[in-house]
């Protein structure tokens, strides 16, 4: 009976410990990942960019908008709507005036829609320590998973991929909301030459609203000093 006891206490020993490591693991990890994430935004910075957005409503593609990206000498990432084009048949007078304030708002809508997903991608050191404070880390396919709630607002979550040699995303997934709206979105990254990660595709999917957006990152160019 003492043997077993014995035993018993240090299995729990033995868990008590591993747990203790598997919480120094994790928080080194965040540590990592925050330090990469930093590296690699440096190399960022010297892009410009643009977006293109296709809005489906139902299925049907209803507008593409184009959306420049520059970050600012004090590091801050830059925003400009250059064009907007809808497939929708302009219709003429009075009518045609309520159909142009519509549009600007679903314009202003599906802008509001992409900055949350924005908002995933490029998280802030902080953000990213809480986010991995919470989160449960996994192994999957060869890369690190973490999955947390409540991330940036009540009721959220995130589920992010990374690969374990360079500590950089490769995926996301997040749901959230817009308003009252559901939203949810899935964010696929991608490497230059330089090894430089960026954001290469977003998808957003709104049911309340029955839009789905396609989103691209293209022309990437290193700006001129």
């Amino acid at each position: 009976m003492k043997k077993i006891k014995t035993i018993a206490v240090l299995s729990v020993l033995f868990v008590s410990i591993s747990l203790v490591q598997a919480q120094v693991d994790k928080e080194k990890l965040s540590l990592d990942i925050s330090k990469a994430e930093e590296a690699n935004q440096l190399k960022l910075k010297e892009y410009v960019w643009k977006r293109r957005s296709d809005v489906f409503i139902e299925s049907q593609l209803k507008l593409t908008t184009i959306t420049e990206f520059s970050y600012t000498p004090e590091g801050k990432l830059e925003t400009n709507l250059v064009d907007a084009e809808t497939t929708v048949e302009k219709k003429p007078g009075f009518r045609g005036k309520a159909q142009a304030n519509a549009a600007e708002e679903k314009i202003e809508y599906i802008e509001k829609a992409l900055k949350i997903a924005l908002d995933y991608t490029f998280m802030t050191k902080g953000e990213l320590l809480d986010f991995f404070g919470k989160a449960t880390v996994t192994e999957k396919d060869g890369l690190i998973e973490a999955v947390a709630d409540d991330v940036h607002v009540k009721g959220d979550r995130l589920l992010v991929r990374i690969d374990p040699n360079t500590h950089l995303f490769t995926y996301k997934e997040f749901t959230s909301l817009l308003g009252q709206d559901k939203i949810e979105g899935k964010l696929n990254y991608e490497k230059f030459s330089n090894g430089t990660s960026h954001l290469s595709t977003t998808t957003v999917n709104l049911p309340a609203q029955k839009m789905n957006i396609d989103a691209k990152n293209q022309d990437y160019t290193i700006r001129i000093k």
